[in-house]
């Protein structure tokens, strides 16, 4: 996939994507850097992937920084952007991009607890460190942003409902981001191939991956829904501050 931002686009601005060591956040920060923006690779524990991703763009002549941090401890949030602040002197473009609440193991409110209060935290610990005009991107899915008017899988419910109640609760500060000079867009995508989560719904539900690209006709891999994400960071604000990835057919309004 070709980057869609051209070379030097972003000279001298400072991105942070949130889960970006591999998949998605990864190819998203990864466009960034090459259009010249100073980079900030989150990762909760892949440090060895995050540091081999920054060493990659550093050798192509680009900035990058990785700090980890647990997005549902507010300690390590605030923790982050201390070293943001003191690295790069704040911040012009957030993508909110690492969600989660399929894994094993966790407690039963992790997706909650990662997909709305987090993601709240995250962004109002931000605000200080976010310059007037920069621009918020949260990353969703479109299973998730309709599952108001239409059913998910079963098995992908309980995120699908976590991810929007963090979208609603994100929307509720617009206004507030507004006066403060910083547009925010929803980038809502199709299921995307090659993702952890599509892998996980295949495995608990064998066979969904196929329905859906059937139904849709084609379903974006990670390559080029990463490149939609950085293209939302950049254009105007669109209507009703969303950017539809893909086929939305099937799938009613909220």
């Amino acid at each position: 996939m070709t980057n869609p931002l051209a070379a030097g686009s972003l000279d001298g601005k400072r991105v942070l994507v949130t889960g970006s060591s591999r998949g998605i956040g990864a190819d998203t920060v990864g466009y960034f850097a090459e259009a010249g923006a100073r980079v900030v690779i989150n990762y909760r524990n892949k440090a060895a992937r995050a540091n081999k991703l920054a060493d990659s763009i550093r050798a192509s002549g680009g900035t990058a920084i990785t700090v980890g941090a647990d997005l549902t401890d507010p300690a390590s949030v605030a923790a982050m952007f201390d070293t943001i602040s003191a690295e790069y002197g704040g911040l012009d473009i957030l993508v909110m991009n690492a969600s989660g609440g399929m894994e094993s193991g966790m407690a039963e409110d992790y997706a909650m607890l990662l997909n709305r209060d987090a993601q709240i935290n995250l962004l109002t610990t931000a605000l200080p460190v976010l310059e007037d005009t920069a621009r918020v991107v949260f990353v969703t899915s479109h299973q998730a942003h309709f599952i108001d008017t239409t059913p998910t899988m079963p098995e992908y419910e309980p995120v699908a409902r976590s991810k929007r109640a963090g979208e609603d609760a994100l929307r509720s500060l617009i206004p507030q981001l507004e006066d403060a000079g910083i547009g925010f867009v929803v980038v809502s995508g199709d299921m995307i191939e090659g993702t952890i989560t599509a892998t996980l719904l295949e495995r608990s539900n064998p066979g969904a991956l196929g329905l859906r690209k059937e139904a849709a006709g084609r379903l974006y891999n990670v390559s080029e829904f990463a490149a939609e994400i950085v293209q939302a960071a950049v254009d105007p604000v669109p209507e009703n501050n969303t950017r539809y990835v893909g086929d939305v057919t099937g799938f009613t309004a909220v």
